[in-house]
């Protein structure tokens, strides 16, 4: 499967059955250039118009299913929500 591709994806919540959002990049180990979290921007304010202050940094261990069209995880959004980094 291409980056793209999982780009397309929705990402579901199996805890709570609501949608996170869409994969928008990958973290992955320069080491051994294993995937090691999904990363989803978190939601969007005043009409989509703002962009949100965070994001979601999913572990690639709370990924249960890589669907057609979604991917399900398993996960306390309290637990994978960051801050933007600025530099």
């Amino acid at each position: 499967m291409r980056i793209c591709e999982l780009k397309q994806k929705e990402v579901i919540n199996c805890c709570d059955c609501k949608m996170i959002g869409s994969v928008e990049d990958l973290e992955f180990d320069i080491c051994t250039g294993c995937i090691e979290a999904l990363i989803v921007p978190g939601p969007t304010k005043f009409c989509n118009l703002i962009c949100s202050d965070f994001e979601y940094i999913i572990p690639v261990k709370c990924v249960k299913q890589i669907g057609d069209d979604i991917i399900l995880v398993s996960v306390d959004l309290d637990d994978v929500k960051h801050k933007y980094k600025t530099s």
